[in-house]
C-alpha cells in the first residue's frame, strides 16, 4: 500500500514543514544509500558456427591440432568455411590421398589423436602412421585405451584387440556404444551397462535397465551417465547408487559426452548441458544448431563442443568477452545492417538467415526504436566523449527532426517516412501519406509509445551531449511536440483533423477508463514525465502549469501512485473498450512507463514529487522483476535505490545471444521449467528462461513467451535498443564498471 502523500508545493515555496524535512531527510538517506556495482569482467559468451549437409551423418571427432572429421553415409568429410552468421558446408575429406579411397566405417578420437576403420583394418594417420591393425569384422564403432589397445563392434559382435591379437569376442544383443575409462572398455546395450578389465579378461554387468541410448563417464570414473528415452541416469559405481533425472529440456537423449565441468546430452528435441552447480544450458533452434535431431555430441578444439545433427554440425564456441566486448560487436552490427535514413531498423526479408540478403525494413516504431537507439549512444557519449557516438547521435536525430518537417501538421511527428513508389510493400500501406515532395512519403496515425520514445531521447541527449547543435536540436523538437499536445488539448492530431487513436492525454479520456484500467495510470504517468521535461528544459511556465493542473486538480497524481496490484481486468459489464485493453497485461505500456520514468523522476517539479515518483517507480518493478528485463532493472537504479536487481540485469545482457536473427524457437515440450495457469499477467513460468533459449525480443514483449514459429530465419533484430540501451544506461550509472 501507497501512504498518502502531501500535496508538493510549488517551486520556490519559503514554508518549511517538520514532517516534509524528516520525511526528505528519509528519503535523502535512502537514495544516498550505496549502489552495488558489477565489476566487467570476462565471461564466456558462446555462440555457433553451422555446417550444413545433406548426407546421412553417423560420427564426428576432432584431435589435437583442431581437425574435425565427420563421418558420412558418403565417406568422411571435414567443414569448410564457416564463420558466425555465415553457415559453411563440407567437403570430402582428401588430405591424404593414398587413403581417401578407403571405405571408412568407423570414427573415434584416442589420445588425442583421430582414429579410423575401413572395412578390414584399424588404423591412423599419427604416430607416424604406424597404427594398422586387422580387425575380425567391419566396425562400426570402436575406442581405444592409452596403449592403443581396441575394442571394436559392428552393432552385434564384439572385439578387443591387443596389439595384433584378438583377446576377446563375443556376439549377443545388439550395442549401442562402446568407451574407454581408468582402465576399463564399457560396452552400452539397451538393457544393461558391461565393462571389460584388461587385467582381468572377461565382460562383467554393472547395471540392468531398458530403453538405454547413450551413455559416458565422468572424468574420475566414478560416474556413470546413461541415457534414455526419458531423461537419464546417474550411476554411483562405487555405492551403486542410480538417479533418474526425467525434468530435463529434451527426454528422449541420443549421445551423452562429458566434456570438462560439464555433462553434454543430444537428443532428438536439441541439445543441452548440466552444470556442476545443477543448472541447465539448452541449445534448440537454428540459432545454434543445423537440425534439432542430435546424432553425436563430442569435444572440439580450443574448448569448444561438436553437435553432430542429421542436418550438419553445431559448432558451439565459448569465447571470453567482457560486456565491453560484447557493446562493440553489437556496435558494429548496428551500424553494418541497422540503420536506415537514420533510423534503428530491422533487417527483414531473409533468405534462411543469411544476414547479406533482405532489406531494412518500415515499422510503425521507427521514431520509438530510435530513441532508443539514440539515448545507448548518448549514454555512450557521455561515458566515454567517443566521437563516433557523437556522430550516430546526429544522424539518428537528424532522421528525427524529419519526422516532424516532412508531414504539413505543425509540431505532429511521423511514424516514419520512405521514398515514394513502394507503399505496397510498405508495413500498413493505407496509413501513408504523401510528403510535398513527391519523391517521399510519410506515415500517419502517430501513437503515444513515440511520443514517450520522443521525450525520453530528447530529454536525455539535452542534459547529457553538450554539442550545442544537437542539445538545441534536441529541445526545440521537445518544445515543438509538447506544443502541439497543448494547442490540441492533450491530444495528438491527426492530417485529417482528429486525435490518433493512442495519442491521448486529455482528462475526459484518462479518466474515463476504470481505476484498474492500466491506460489510466500509464497516460497519466507518460504526459507527466513529458510535460515536466519539456518545463526542465524550456523554462516555459505553461508546461508546469498544466503538469500542476493534471496532478491535482484532475487526479493525475492519483492515477499514476497508483499500485501496480490494482491493474485488472474491467469488472464485468464494463465499456468494451476498457474491456479490450485490460484483457492481459500489456508489455507495451512496461516499456512506455519506464521510458517515461527519465522525465518523471529526473526532471521532478520538486522533491515531495521526487520522492513519491521513486515510490511509484519502485513498486512498478517489483511487480516487473520476475521477468529480469535489463533495461527496467537499470531504469529502477535511476531512483538511487540499492536494491534493483544488478545481478538480474547482468544475467540480462550477459545471457543475451550474439545471434539477434529470429529463428523457430521451441521450449513448450520442456519438462525441466515450472510452468503457471494462465494469469493476467501471462507469466507462463515461475522462472524466466535465459535470453538465448527464448525468442529474440524487444523490450516491449512478454519474457516469457516459450516459442516463436512465425518464419524462420527472415529478419534480424537490431541492438540498438535491446542491448545497446541498458548497457550503456548502466555504464552511465555508473552500475557497471569499464572492462
Amino acid at each position: 500500500m501507497f501512504r498518502s502523500n502531501p500535496k508538493p508545493l510549488p517551486l520556490g515555496s519559503k514554508r518549511t514543514d517538520p514532517i516534509k524535512i524528516i520525511f526528505l531527510l528519509c528519503f535523502s538517506i535512502s537514495v544516498c544509500a550505496q549502489q552495488p556495482v558489477h565489476q566487467d569482467v570476462p565471461f564466456l559468451q558462446d555462440y555457433s558456427i553451422k555446417y550444413y549437409l545433406d548426407t546421412p551423418v553417423r560420427k564426428v571427432a576432432s584431435d589435437r591440432n583442431g581437425n574435425i572429421r565427420v563421418l558420412t553415409a558418403s565417406g568422411v568429410q571435414h567443414p569448410v568455411n564457416g564463420r558466425f552468421l555465415y553457415p559453411g558446408t563440407f567437403i570430402p575429406d582428401a588430405f591424404y590421398r593414398t587413403s581417401a579411397p578407403k571405405k571408412i566405417r568407423a570414427l573415434a578420437t584416442v589420445q588425442q589423436q583421430l582414429v579410423y576403420a575401413d572395412e578390414t583394418h584399424i588404423f591412423s594417420q599419427a604416430w607416424a602412421g604406424s597404427l594398422f591393425i586387422k580387425t575380425p569384422f567391419p566396425a562400426t564403432h570402436l575406442a581405444g585405451d592409452g596403449s592403443l589397445n581396441f575394442m571394436l563392434t559392428d552393432g552385434k559382435q564384439i572385439a578387443l584387440l591387443q596389439g595384433q591379437k584378438l583377446a576377446f569376442r563375443e556376439s549377443g544383443e545388439s550395442v549401442l556404444d562402446i568407451r574407454y575409462a581408468n582402465g576399463h572398455f564399457w560396452v552400452l546395450r539397451e538393457k544393461g551397462l558391461y565393462r571389460y578389465a584388461l587385467a582381468n579378461p572377461k565382460m562383467q554387468k554393472v547395471l540392468d535397465g531398458k530403453s538405454f541410448t547413450a551413455f559416458d563417464l565422468a572424468e574420475d570414473g566414478q560416474t556413470v551417465f546413461i541415457g534414455t528415452t526419458n531423461g537419464y541416469l546417474r550411476h554411483d559405481l562405487p555405492s551403486r547408487k542410480t538417479e533418474n533425472f526425467s525434468r530435463v529440456p529434451a527426454g528422449h537423449i541420443t549421445s551423452i559426452r562429458v566434456i570438462r565441468d560439464k555433462v553434454w546430452f543430444g537428443s532428438t528435441l536439441g541439445a543441452f548441458s548440466i552444470r556442476a552447480d545443477g543448472t541447465t544450458q539448452y541449445y534448440n533452434g537454428e540459432r545454434w544448431l543445423p537440425s534439432d535431431r542430435v546424432i553425436a555430441v563430442e569435444e572440439g578444439p580450443d574448448q569448444s563442443v561438436l553437435i553432430l545433427t542429421d542436418k550438419g554440425l553445431g559448432h558451439l564456441h565459448f569465447k571470453p568477452m567482457t560486456l565491453a566486448d560484447k557493446a562493440a560487436f553489437f556496435d558494429r552490427q548496428v551500424r553494418s545492417r541497422h540503420i536506415r535514413n537514420g533510423f534503428n531498423a530491422t533487417l527483414s526479408g531473409m533468405q534462411k538467415g543469411n544476414v547479406d540478403t533482405g532489406y531494412l525494413s518500415d515499422s510503425d516504431n521507427d521514431g520509438l526504436w530510435t530513441s532508443m537507439y539514440l539515448g545507448a549512444e548518448a549514454f555512450r557519449y557521455a561515458v566515454t566523449r567517443h566521437p563516433d557516438a557523437l556522430q550516430n547521435c546526429r544522424e539518428s536525430l537528424d532522421a528525427m527532426e524529419r519526422l516532424y518537417t516532412i508531414n504539413p501538421i505543425p509540431g505532429f511527428p511521423a511514424r516514419s517516412f520512405e521514398r515514394s513508389g513502394h507503399i505496397p510493400s510498405l508495413a500498413d500501406p493505407e496509413r501513408w501519406q504523401n510528403a510535398a515532395n513527391p519523391e517521399w512519403v510519410w506515415k500517419a496515425t502517430t501513437s503515444s509509445d513515440e511520443a514517450i520514445g520522443h521525450l525520453f531521447v530528447f530529454g536525455v541527449l539535452a542534459e547529457l551531449v553538450d554539442e550545442p547543435s544537437i542539445r538545441n536540436k534536441a529541445i526545440l523538437l521537445m518544445d515543438t511536440l509538447m506544443n502541439h499536445i497543448l494547442r490540441n488539448d492533450l491530444y495528438l492530431v491527426d492530417y485529417d483533423g482528429k486525435p490518433t487513436q493512442w495519442g491521448r492525454w486529455n482528462p475526459e479520456y484518462v479518466n474515463g477508463f476504470p481505476e484498474n484500467v492500466g491506460d489510466r495510470k500509464l497516460n497519466s504517468s507518460n504526459i507527466i514525465a513529458m510535460l515536466q521535461t519539456a518545463y526542465h528544459f524550456t523554462a516555459k511556465e505553461k508546461y508546469r502549469k498544466k503538469a500542476l493542473d493534471l496532478l491535482y486538480g484532475h487526479g493525475y497524481f492519483e492515477n499514476l501512485m497508483r499500485p501496480m496490484k490494482g491493474i485488472g481486468t474491467t469488472p464485468e459489464g464494463g465499456d468494451s473498450y476498457a474491456q479490450m485493453l485490460s484483457e492481459a497485461w500489456n508489455h507495451s505500456d512496461d516499456e512506455m512507463y519506464f521510458l517515461g520514468y527519465w522525465g518523471l523522476y529526473r526532471y521532478a517539479l520538486n522533491d515531495t514529487l521526487k520522492a513519491a515518483y521513486r515510490e511509484a517507480i519502485i513498486d512498478h518493478w517489483e511487480a516487473e522483476q520476475p521477468e529480469k528485463d535489463g533495461l527496467w532493472n537499470l531504469l529502477t537504479a535511476l531512483t538511487g535505490t540499492p536494491d534493483f536487481d544488478l545481478e538480474g540485469a547482468v544475467w540480462y545482457l550477459q545471457e543475451h545471444p550474439l545471434d539477434l536473427i529470429q529463428w523457430d524457437i521451441r521450449n513448450s515440450h520442456r519438462n525441466d521449467i515450472e510452468k503457471l495457469s494462465d494469469n493476467f499477467r501471462k507469466q507462463t513460468l515461475k522462472a524466466v528462461l535465459p535470453p538465448d533459449e527464448r525468442p529474440v525480443q524487444r523490450h516491449n514483449a512478454n519474457m516469457f513467451i516459450l516459442e516463436r514459429a512465425r518464419g524462420n530465419g527472415l529478419s534480424e533484430l537490431s541492438a540498438g535498443d535491446i542491448w545497446l540501451l541498458p548497457y550503456w544506461l548502466g555504464r552511465y550509472l555508473g552500475v557497471i564498471s569499464p572492462p
